[in-house]
């Protein structure tokens, strides 16, 4: 099983990335606030605006560190990785059947069901773990929904209708998730999902969370000899890695919304640790996001079970594992392709 490295996290707008050997410093105002080894990291993701040397950025393609820059709304701005692992006959398998109508179905169903099954077994937490808190009737109405929308996705005959049913259960899902905010609740709310710029707290949390989480996937594709920009259920489009946001499906909800339920419920931030923009963009304050990629670092730390492979496994891995599942199916090696089903 593969190492759990560490992500190097930079959060100062103004820093500047540059090469000392085999280091990684950080510069402010010219002046070198951090130095760290880059041998400790498997990518570094950047919130600055200040850019990272030629000589650092040939380094980590080097040893194989992507570096993603994100803006301060959590909006992915792009990656730079080094040449694609593995080899050219299972990308030229993703493409073929990326372009085949029923095996792009089968796969997706896949990843719904995982998405789903998800979905669901965080409703059915809330129910035993807060049913004074929460409308039971409504919660165990959208379980039995979600329940029943599995089977439904089995017997899709194609992705049209399939994209129909996950969007209706993804309705019948977030209906509840204002709920799934026990604290806070006059400063946190949840009402429907607005981006570019997020418009309130939960949603700037939710984007932040949902790309660093996609960022994720994306390196666990390219480091298994797969193209994350093909995808079998998103649709191909120019600088999207649509099949990172497959894959991201069925992790969505176990390891980004549990986590933002788990800031705001457990009051890790608060309504000061943001601010809001003249055009009604809410964005976290430097220090908050800071904390936020620190508790978010130490989650990933975190042993579970792997539900297929019945191994003990860092959370932080589960994109990589899944990408290496896709990968072996798609070699033949498996019957079809194992969703991450959460329990």
């Amino acid at each position: 099983m593969r190492q759990l490295l560490n992500t190097l996290y930079i959060n100062t707008p103004d820093a500047y990335l540059a090469a000392d050997g085999n280091n990684v410093k950080v510069l402010i105002d010219q002046k070198c606030v951090g130095e760290v080894p880059l041998q400790n990291f498997e990518s570094i993701v950047t919130f600055g605006y200040s850019g990272v040397s030629p000589a650092l950025m040939q380094k980590c393609l080097d040893q194989g560190i992507s570096i993603s820059f994100i803006s301060k709304s959590g909006y992915l701005k792009g990656r730079v990785v080094g040449k694609p692992t593995g080899n050219v006959y299972l990308r030229r398998t993703q493409y073929r059947l990326a372009d085949t109508q029923t095996s792009s179905l089968r796969i997706s169903q896949n990843f719904i069901i995982g998405k789903v099954y998800n979905q669901r077994w965080i409703v059915e937490r809330y129910i035993r773990d807060h049913s004074m808190q929460i409308d039971l009737d409504q919660f165990r109405r959208v379980s039995e929904t979600l329940k029943k929308g599995i089977k439904e996705i089995q017997n899709v005959s194609d992705i049209d209708e399939l994209r129909g049913i996950e969007g209706n259960l993804a309705t019948e899902y977030f209906s509840i998730f204002d709920q799934m905010i026990i604290n806070q609740k006059e400063s946190f709310f949840y009402h429907g999902r607005n981006r570019r710029p997020p418009l309130d707290r939960v949603n700037a949390l939710l984007s932040l969370t949902y790309t660093l989480l996609s960022n994720e996937c994306a390196s666990g594709l390219t480091a298994n000899g797969l193209d994350p920009y093909v995808g079998f259920m998103h649709v191909d489009r120019p600088g999207r890695e649509s099949l990172a946001l497959d894959i991201m499906e069925e992790l969505r909800g176990v390891m980004a919304d549990r986590f933002v339920l788990k800031l705001v419920n457990k009051k890790m931030v608060h309504a000061e640790d943001f601010i809001e923009k003249e055009n009604g963009a809410i964005l976290l304050k430097d220090d908050a996001r800071k904390m936020v990629l620190s508790e978010w670092q130490n989650c990933k730390s975190t042993v579970i079970e792997h539900p297929f492979l019945k191994e003990k496994v860092e959370w932080g891995l589960i994109p990589f594992v899944q990408a290496q599942l896709l990968a072996r199916y798609l070699r033949g090696d498996l019957d079809g392709y194992p969703p991450f089903l959460w329990k």
